[in-house]
């Protein structure tokens, strides 16, 4: 294994490593030369030059998995925006948007996962417009990147006085905050607007516009925060989600150019793709990209979507009906 000792060294997580491997090259070369001087000390030499070797061999590994790690922590982050928002069939819709958002919560609690509240718009029957949450956790991104996409439920809203059976959506966007990020924005490409935060968070929050919404003006997309408690705080989280939905965006675009050839993998990423239905009067939830179905809605819109989760990373192809 060829080590760029020079470069591990910039790693404040690898550095120790490459210090230590330093070292031992040192040492190795101080035994070569005590032999080359005195043959006779060959053979304790060479019980040496061994274990110099297997201390080499143990630091390669542990630099090996640190590496490893590292690729997967970026392609698979443990920090997401979960972005919410209701779409077609007003009041039901952003019912249905904020019962997701409840479902996305419930079983972040089954993780352990934390769950923060960003930025959020309620419609006059309470529920979301629009939201977006940070969700931070173990394996966070990598269980929940399939949930992009448009969510349809058909069910009989409770305002309904004939029995009809109503359809309405919500998108749901799921942004990793990854740490590096091809996405470059220009300052000048950006529109900032500053207001008063909402709800709890003490009497600063109603006196001081700390809230945060930024613009791309190129392709109109716009995200605000509102939880931190100073301004620059909301600013820099806003600036991370604007990244993320950017990269998003960039990704879609490429998806869509090599569509032909991911026929096999599941869905695209594409926030407008319908990928999911909640049929309430049969009680089953069926996923259109692998073509199955699971009933017992209410444990399912309480978090119980593991075993959802769990078909969508194995990418079964099936009809079948699961029961509980």
């Amino acid at each position: 294994m060829n080590l760029d000792l020079e470069q591990l060294k910039k790693d404040h997580k690898t550095s120790y490593f490459a210090l230590e491997y330093e070292r031992l090259l040192s040492e190795e070369e101080k035994v070569n030369e005590m032999v080359r001087d005195d043959q006779s000390l060959r053979d304790l030499a060479e019980e040496e030059i061994q274990n110099i070797k297997f201390q080499k061999d143990a630091i390669e590994r542990q630099i090996q998995d640190l590496i490893k790690s590292e690729k997967e922590n970026e392609e698979f982050p443990n920090e997401i925006v979960l972005e919410v928002r209701a779409g077609a069939g007003g009041d039901e819709a952003s019912l249905f948007a904020w019962e997701l958002a409840h479902m996305y919560e419930r079983f972040t609690e089954s993780n352990k996962w934390s769950w923060k509240i960003l930025n959020e718009s309620t419609s006059s029957a309470g529920g979301y417009k629009e939201a977006s949450i940070e969700v931070r956790g173990k394996d966070v991104y990598k269980m929940l990147r399939y949930e992009t996409g448009v969510h349809r439920v058909q069910r009989i809203p409770a305002t309904e006085k004939n029995g009809r059976i109503h359809t309405s959506t919500a998108s749901v966007a799921v942004l990793p905050l990854k740490k590096k990020t091809t996405i470059v924005i220009n300052p000048a490409d950006l529109e900032i607007e500053y207001s008063r935060s909402g709800g709890a968070g003490g009497q600063n929050v109603n006196k001081v516009e700390t809230a945060v919404r930024l613009i791309h003006k190129p392709t109109g997309e716009d995200v605000r925060c509102t939880t931190e408690r100073t301004q620059l705080g909301n600013r820099e989280k806003a600036m991370m989600m604007l990244t993320s939905k950017l990269q998003m965006m960039k990704d879609e675009e490429e998806a869509r150019k090599y569509s032909g050839d991911r026929k096999a993998q599941i869905g695209t990423n594409d926030r407008s793709e319908k990928i999911r239905t909640y049929n309430f009067p049969q009680d089953r939830v069926t996923d259109h990209r692998i073509k199955q179905s699971w009933s017992n809605i209410p444990g399912i819109m309480e978090g119980n979507i593991k075993r959802i989760i769990d078909a969508l990373s194995s990418g079964v192809i099936g009809d079948a009906n699961e029961e509980e």
